[in-house]
């Protein structure tokens, strides 16, 4: 299909988001400081404003059908990045590694992240325009990694303990000791690894694995490389906010992976059926907030009423008798 990024748009998106990291690390994290909630806030709050202005302005140019179509993959990548969070709090907490340098392993994970998704994104493109049966192939295992997702939803992950956290050990000199926010540091005149650059590399690792759901979860939206890329990005680049966000929360959101598992079924069939049946681009985006809306509402609710609960069982007094002396 022809996209409707031109070169000049391709170079102006590319362009804006190494400014906008550049002024991030350059700038208003120049000093290593512990990212706490307001702040973390603040920039959530910047990176969807800017996804949404962005997503104006392809309405403005483009038309509907591709601004709807932006927001929905958007959305799906969004939601799906948010999974990623409850294993970075994972291998955070396994490696011990202190709040304060926690923004600077996101921040080149994530950078990592942008350059291996847009060769994946690219590579997805050019097979399916070639191989249009390929389209059922990444329908079919959307909808087992849902079902997946979905009986394995209370399933704690340990990547700290996986084979290939295992191998990186074997294979990369490594230290248990950091050396303030350095990657590498030098003992008995040996350059080894801190955890710190042993964390990197689980986020690394989670974000590739992560990606083999999302990128074929936004091709049954679209496959126009630019709003693939671009919602794509947008999703990223807020993700490290967005951790500082919800990393002290997440258990709350305990019907989250449910509505994750129905989205990717959706998508999933949707893609599996799109010689069958042709879901208009607004009734995709309506289901898919629909399902994510849901899930975080009946967590919420879940979590307030256990919280309730609890309260209640510490100010009822103990109205059993006293024990016979």
């Amino acid at each position: 299909m022809e996209s409707i990024g031109s070169p000049a748009l391709w170079v102006g998106f590319i362009v804006f988001v190494l400014l906008m990291l550049a002024l991030d690390l350059g700038v208003f994290h120049r000093k290593t400081h512990e990212v706490k909630f307001k702040e973390a806030l603040a920039w959530s709050g910047v990176w969807i404003s800017l996804a949404l202005v962005f997503n104006l302005g392809i309405w403005w140019k483009f038309g509907t059908t591709p601004a709807v179509q932006f927001l929905t993959g958007y959305l799906i990548e969004k939601s799906l990045s948010i999974d990623n969070i409850f294993v970075f709090v994972v291998i955070f907490s396994a490696l011990k590694i202190p709040a304060l340098y926690q923004h600077r392993v996101l921040f080149w994970g994530i950078l990592s992240a942008l350059v291996l998704r847009a060769a994946m994104i690219f590579a997805g493109v050019a097979m399916l325009q070639r191989f249009h049966w390929l389209i059922y192939v990444f329908g079919a295992f959307l909808i087992l990694t849902g079902v997946k997702l979905f009986l394995q939803r209370n399933k704690e992950d340990h990547p700290e303990d996986g084979a290939v956290m295992k191998l990186a050990r074997r294979v990369i000199p490594s230290t248990p000791r950091f050396d303030k926010d350095h990657f590498f540091t030098l003992e008995n005149g040996r350059k080894l690894a801190t955890p710190l650059f042993m964390a990197l590399v689980l986020v690394e690792l989670t974000d590739v694995l992560f990606a083999l759901d999302s990128i074929p979860a936004i091709f049954a939206v679209t496959t126009d490389p630019f709003l693939v890329f671009t919602s794509n990005i947008f999703a990223i680049l807020g993700l490290r906010s967005l951790f500082f966000v919800l990393a002290g929360a997440v258990e709350k959101f305990s019907y989250l992976k449910v509505g994750l598992s129905a989205v990717l079924v959706f998508v999933g069939a949707k893609m599996a059926l799109v010689d069958v049946v042709k879901v208009p681009p607004a009734v995709s985006l309506g289901v898919i907030a629909l399902l994510l809306g849901g899930s975080v509402v009946a967590s919420l609710l879940k979590a307030r009423a256990q919280e309730r609960a609890e309260a209640e069982k510490a100010v009822v007094p103990d109205t059993r008798p006293a024990p016979a002396e």
